[in-house]
């Protein structure tokens, strides 16, 4: 599998392929790395910080996405305000900090998972999230919908439902799109009680 070098941007977020990452820059490191990605067209590594902080140091969980940036505008604020969107998964091999504190990483490109059908039994999911996807604010309309895919209906799952970051992780990290509909259905079944 192809190898390659990517700036990486450690947070305490969890970012699936599809979805949607806004964020607010005022790092210089992080300025110039939306900076080059804007120029070159180029993506950059979001991974979920495992200890650390976003403004420091930080160690990284070694799956993360590939995010290529869609928009972005100057706040009045003065800060740079930036609307990327999930791709592919990565497998983080080794990394390093630069000088100036950017964080780069020698990733792998995991495969894409499977394209499957979402199951009968799992159909639910697929109208809950048309329900809300579009109460959740601009990045979610203007979001591609595949309310028919097991991958992208598990994928916003993940997103949105009030899980810790190690199962949004553990989400993201599982290769099957079936599995991760299977992880997700006692969070919802247990949301749809008490709710």
């Amino acid at each position: 599998m192809e190898e390659f070098e990517i700036p990486l941007f450690p947070l305490r977020t969890v970012l699936f392929p599809g979805g949607p990452l806004p964020l607010r820059v005022f790092e210089q490191r992080y300025l110039g790395l939306i900076s080059r990605c804007l120029r070159e067209e180029s993506t950059f590594g979001v991974a979920l910080i495992r200890e650390g902080d976003e403004t420091g140091r930080a160690s990284i969980y070694e799956v993360g996405t590939l995010a290529r940036i869609v928009d972005w505008y100057q706040g009045s604020d003065g800060l740079l305000g930036v609307t990327a969107q999930g791709e592919d998964k990565f497998g983080l091999l080794e990394s390093w900090r630069e000088e100036d504190g950017l964080n780069i990483g020698r990733v792998q490109r995991l495969p894409p998972e499977q394209a499957i059908a979402l199951p009968p039994e799992h159909a639910p999911l697929s109208g809950l999230l048309q329900d809300v996807l579009d109460d959740l604010g601009i990045h979610y309309q203007q979001l591609p919908k595949n309310y028919g895919d097991a991958a992208w209906v598990g994928h916003r799952l993940s997103e949105i439902l009030p899980i810790s970051l190690e199962q949004k992780q553990y989400c993201l990290e599982l290769d099957d799109p079936l599995h991760r509909l299977a992880a997700l259905s006692p969070v919802l079944k247990e949301l749809q009680e008490t709710g």
